[in-house]
């Protein structure tokens, strides 16, 4: 696998580390491969229960892709790369475990699509969001299938079209990130958030994570009943009885997975 991606396992979380800070943290085609392989080999780990996503140095999370790599080649190779990423982005969305973004420092472009296929996203507040893309005549396709549905059309115009750098404390109000936290206690946060998630049910948060995924673009009745059924899985599987038999009994957990 390609050293632009770090990949290791500690306390049963997984933590992904985009490892180009000479280059700005861009991405390359071998980098997603990397991100595609190590996925297939978390979803098989059943020790691994949170993935981290971060990047190395403290200076910028992801300037999207390195376009160096990106437009070389025939059209052809060019847009095989562009598919390659889309995968990625559904690979990460549709995840069955919990993944949190770590973000380090500014977050551009494809960065984006990264960040924002992560169920949560601790950002440093001194960081920034921006989708320059069409300064170099391109334009955020892919990353835009997920700024519309965090942000809603308007904004995502917004920072497409005029490629503004929207700071941390508005991403956080307008829903683009989770929570943006000073710059000291950025580990302590994420840390705090993935030691939580190894602690909870995985295959509740696996049928959880589906379901609400089908319901996205439901109706609000067929939302409730695709929920309700899936309440009734959740509530079939051994863990959910020995969560109930935990709290009755006032003593913490032991979920299996199953």
């Amino acid at each position: 696998m390609s050293d632009s991606l770090i990949y290791e396992v500690r306390n049963n979380v997984a933590y992904l580390t985009i490892n180009r800070p000479d280059r700005r943290n861009a991405i390359t085609q071998d980098m997603i491969d990397s991100f595609h392989h190590y996925l297939d080999q978390i979803q098989q780990d059943k020790d691994v229960r949170a993935i981290c996503l971060t990047a190395a140095g403290d200076r910028i999370f992801c300037s999207g892709a390195d376009l160096g790599f990106t437009l070389t080649g025939e059209e052809d190779e060019r847009l095989k790369g562009a598919r390659n990423y889309a995968s990625l982005l559904k690979k990460m969305t549709e995840f069955e475990k919990p993944l949190v973004a770590r973000v380090n420092g500014p977050c551009l472009a494809g960065g984006l699509g990264l960040m924002l296929s992560c169920d949560l996203v601790i950002a440093r507040e001194d960081a920034y969001f921006c989708t320059p893309e069409v300064n170099v005549g391109i334009f955020p396709m892919m990353v835009g299938a997920l700024l519309l549905r965090h942000i809603g059309l308007k904004r995502t115009m917004d920072m497409v079209l005029t490629t503004r750098k929207m700071p941390a404390g508005e991403a956080e109000a307008v829903g683009l990130i989770t929570k943006a936290v000073p710059f000291d206690q950025l580990d302590k946060k994420v840390e705090e958030i993935l030691q939580g998630l190894t602690q909870k049910s995985p295959i509740g948060i696996k049928i959880g994570k589906k379901a609400f995924r089908d319901v996205w673009d439901m109706p609000f009745d067929q939302a409730v009943d695709h929920l309700c059924k899936a309440l009734g899985e959740v509530i079939a599987t051994q863990d959910a009885a020995e969560g109930m038999r935990a709290f009755l009994e006032k003593r913490k957990p032991e979920f299996k997975g199953c």
